[in-house]
């Protein structure tokens, strides 16, 4: 089998300002050409501009939510079709800060990756547990329960998702999953996504959660772990591009 190419994606969260996002895209694009796949979600006001930084380089971009819904009065929503119109490759959905603050449920999650996919942008689908959740024993059962949902809804097009386990309790943190407990999680939502798909071997699944490029290499050098979902990092171009080159 072909080794999946690894996928590094830049989640800004709120952070940003034209002159800090030019002098970042820039830094990024100066340090090509990139082994691994690469991509930065950015906030929706940012993502023409973005898309006019980026293009035609190898560095994609995409939007960190989009609604469930295609069109209609929804206040602030943004839909797949206007990601799609910014050249979007990608939507992150379920990520645990949309989940606790906004109490997003995983049919909610399971409904905007659909959205998603049906406007040809690729849902980057979070899942992860809490720490409570952890010491409790219950890591396992709270991922395949948040992508069961997703696999379920996306039917026959569950493969095309790209999945990032990020455990709650290591993001924004500083703690960081060992390499050996983030291997065991993406071993698990493997398993799941094959006998669901058929077609795990070739699917995605990240790790989010404090990842720097001081421990970028160790993660990424799992069997199951094809890459990362980068937040504090993805801010500063040399903290970026060294974890995209590890």
């Amino acid at each position: 089998m072909t080794p999946r190419t690894k996928l590094i994606v830049g989640n800004w969260k709120m952070h940003g300002s034209r002159p800090a996002n030019a002098e970042l895209l820039a830094g990024i694009l100066a340090a090509r050409p990139f082994t691994a796949d690469v991509a930065v979600c950015t906030p929706f006001v940012y993502l023409t501009e973005t898309a006019a930084t980026l293009a035609g380089s190898q560095v994609r971009w995409g939007a960190q939510d989009v609604s469930a819904h295609a069109h209609g009065a929804y206040t602030g929503e943004v839909s797949a079709a206007m990601l799609a119109e910014c050249g979007c490759r990608y939507a992150i959905v379920g990520h645990s800060e949309r989940r606790a603050l906004h109490r997003e449920s995983d049919e909610e999650v399971a409904a905007k990756a659909r959205a998603a996919l049906a406007k040809g942008v690729t849902p980057l689908v979070c899942v992860g547990e809490t720490l409570a959740e952890r010491e409790s024993g219950q890591t396992e059962t709270v991922v395949k329960r948040q992508l069961s949902v997703v696999i379920h809804t996306l039917a026959h097009c569950a493969a095309e998702m790209v999945v990032a386990y990020e455990p709650v309790w290591a993001i924004g943190t500083g703690r960081t999953a060992t390499a050996e407990q983030a291997q065991a999680v993406h071993s698990v939502l493997r398993a799941q996504l094959q006998a669901a798909t058929g077609r795990a071997a070739a699917m995605r699944i990240l790790y989010g959660g404090s990842v720097k490029p001081d421990n970028a290499s160790l993660l990424f050098s799992q069997p199951d772990i094809d890459g990362g979902l980068i937040g504090g990092a993805a801010l500063k171009a040399a903290d970026f591009v060294a974890i995209c080159r590890a």
